[in-house]
C-alpha cells in the first residue's frame, strides 16, 4: 500500500507503508526489467543523447539565476522565463557560433580560388622577408620553392589537392549534412533546456527523492558535488573564454586585424578549452603576418600569449579548483579527457566525474567528514600495523 506526502518526504511523493506485495523473484525480475528498459531508452535516444547532456549543462548552470527570477515573478516561471533563458542562451552561444561558419564557409571558396592561381602563377614572396636577416637569401629560396607556375602544386597534392581537383562537391555535401545535424541537435537542445527549466522545481525534488533511495547520503553529496563542478567549470571556462574574446577582440580591432569581430568570436570560442586561446592568437597573428603587418603581429602574438597564460595559471585554476576542489592538473586532464571521450559536452562532464570521484575517495580515507568515512575498528586497525604513515 503506499500513501502520498509522508512527513519525511516531499510534497506529492508516494511512499509505500508495510512489506511489500512482491516476492523476492519477482522483485529481481522487476530489476531486471527496469534495466532493460533503461537500456532501450538509451538506444533509442542514442542520437539525441548529446543534446540532451548540453540541456543539462546550460540547466545546471542556470538554475540559481533562473530560481531567483522565478522567485520574484512566479507567473512567469512556466512560460516566459524559460523562453527567454532559452532566447539568450541562443543569442550568447549559438548566433556566435554561426556568425563564425557562414564567414569561414564563404572564405572556403575564396581560399580555394586563390590556392588555384597559386599553382597557375606561382606565389610572390610577401615584403616583410626584405627586411628580415638575409631576406635576398629567403626572397630567392621562396621564388624558386613557391613564386613559380605549378611548384606550390607539391603543398597541395594530397588531401588538399584532391579536394580542389575533383573531391570538393563530395567534401561540400559532407558538410552541408553535418551542418544539418547540427543544427537539428542544437535545436532539440533548446527545446529540451525549455522544458528542463520550467519543470525545474520538481525535478530537483524528484533528483533528491531518487538519489536518497538509491545510494543514501552519499548520493546527495555526490550530486551537490557535481552541481557545484559544473558551476565552477562554466565560470571557469565560458566566462573566462569571452573575457579573453572581448580582450583580444579589442587589441584585433587597435592592431588592424581584417575582420577583428569575427577573430575575436574565433579567439572567445576556442578560448572556451584551457589554452585554446593560443590557437585563435597564432591563427590572427599568421594571418595579420601574411597580410603584411610583421610587427602588428608579433604585438599581436605578445599580448595573446601575456592573456592567455594569465588565465589558464591563475584565474582559471582559482574558479574551477575553488568548486571542484581539484588540483588544477586533475581539472585539466579532467576537461582534455572529458573532449576525448565525450565530444565538446566533455568539457563540463570530465570536471564533474573527476570531482564525484575526488570526494569519494576524500570520505572513503577520511579526509573528509561523510557517510562514507571508514569504521573506527578500521582507523583502530590501521594504528596497529607497524612502520605506518603519518597521519
Amino acid at each position: 500500500m503506499t500513501t502520498p506526502d509522508d512527513k519525511d518526504s516531499p510534497a506529492g511523493t508516494w511512499v509505500r507503508q508495510g512489506a511489500g506485495e512482491m516476492s523476492p523473484a519477482q522483485r529481481s525480475t522487476n530489476l531486471i526489467a527496469a534495466l532493460l528498459l533503461f537500456a532501450g531508452g538509451l538506444f533509442t535516444l542514442r542520437e539525441f543523447l548529446p543534446s540532451l547532456a548540453w540541456a543539462v549543462v546550460f540547466g545546471i548552470a542556470l538554475f540559481p539565476s533562473f530560481r531567483g527570477l522565478s522567485r520574484r515573478w512566479p507567473r512567469h516561471k512556466r512560460e516566459l522565463l524559460p523562453a527567454l533563458f532559452v532566447v539568450a542562451i541562443m543569442l550568447v552561444f549559438v548566433v556566435p557560433l554561426v556568425l563564425i561558419a557562414v564567414p569561414f564557409a564563404s572564405d572556403a571558396h575564396a581560399a580555394r580560388d586563390w590556392v588555384t592561381q597559386a599553382e597557375q602563377n606561382g606565389l610572390p614572396p610577401p615584403d616583410f622577408l626584405w627586411h628580415l636577416p638575409d631576406g635576398a637569401k629567403l626572397v630567392a629560396v621562396w621564388q624558386d620553392n613557391l613564386g613559380q607556375p605549378d611548384q606550390i602544386k607539391v603543398l597541395t597534392h594530397g588531401a588538399v589537392h584532391g579536394a580542389i581537383q575533383g573531391n570538393g562537391a563530395r567534401v561540400a555535401t559532407k558538410i552541408g549534412a553535418a551542418t544539418i545535424h547540427r543544427l537539428v541537435q542544437v535545436g532539440f537542445m533548446l527545446l529540451a533546456l525549455f522544458f528542463l527549466l520550467r519543470d525545474a522545481d520538481g525535478l530537483v525534488e524528484q533528483l533528491h527523492v531518487g538519489s536518497r533511495r538509491a545510494f543514501g547520503a552519499s548520493g546527495e553529496d555526490i550530486g551537490r558535488q557535481i552541481i557545484n563542478s559544473v558551476h565552477g567549470t562554466v565560470n571557469g571556462l565560458v566566462l573566462v573564454g569571452l573575457g579573453e574574446g572581448v580582450l583580444l577582440g579589442i587589441v584585433y580591432v587597435i592592431a588592424g586585424v581584417p575582420r577583428p569581430t569575427l577573430f575575436g568570436l574565433l579567439t572567445a570560442v576556442l578560448a572556451m578549452v584551457p589554452y585554446g586561446a593560443t590557437v585563435a592568437v597564432l591563427l590572427v597573428g599568421a594571418v595579420q603576418l601574411a597580410s603584411g603587418g610583421g610587427l602588428s603581429a608579433l604585438v599581436i602574438v605578445a599580448v595573446g600569449l601575456l592573456v592567455s597564460f594569465i588565465a589558464d595559471h591563475f584565474i582559471r585554476p582559482v574558479l574551477i579548483g575553488g568548486a571542484t576542489r581539484l588540483p588544477f592538473i586533475w581539472v585539466l586532464l579532467g576537461i582534455l579527457g572529458g573532449v576525448s571521450a565525450w565530444g565538446l559536452v566533455g568539457l563540463f562532464i570530465g570536471p564533474a566525474i573527476m570531482a564525484a570521484l575526488s570526494l569519494l575517495w576524500r570520505e572513503w580515507v577520511g579526509t573528509r567528514e561523510g557517510p562514507m568515512n571508514p569504521e573506527p575498528d578500521a582507523v583502530e586497525a590501521l594504528e596497529l600495523i607497524p612502520g605506518r604513515f603519518d597521519r
